[in-house]
């Protein structure tokens, strides 16, 4: 799979426990609280895994955009 593709599976996932996290912080009895510690605290380490998945897939346009802009404009 290229990249492109990767990312079309990877952003909706990150979208979605980005909103799971602030419902279950917002709103911690939404879901239960049995449900809770499932639900905010184990999903935060699988969030963290896309969102390093997430940087990976898009270091090289993070590296044209701002690193080299900055070194361009560096004396």
């Amino acid at each position: 799979m290229d990249k492109k593709t990767l990312l079309k599976i990877v952003n909706p996932i990150l979208l979605a426990l980005i909103v799971n996290q602030l419902a279950t912080g917002f709103k911690p009895r939404l879901y239960g609280l049995g449900t809770f510690k499932l639900m905010h605290q184990q999903m935060a380490v699988i969030l963290s895994i896309v969102l390093v998945a997430h940087l990976a897939l898009n270091l090289a346009w993070m590296k044209d955009t701002y690193w080299k802009a900055r070194a361009k404009k560096a004396p």
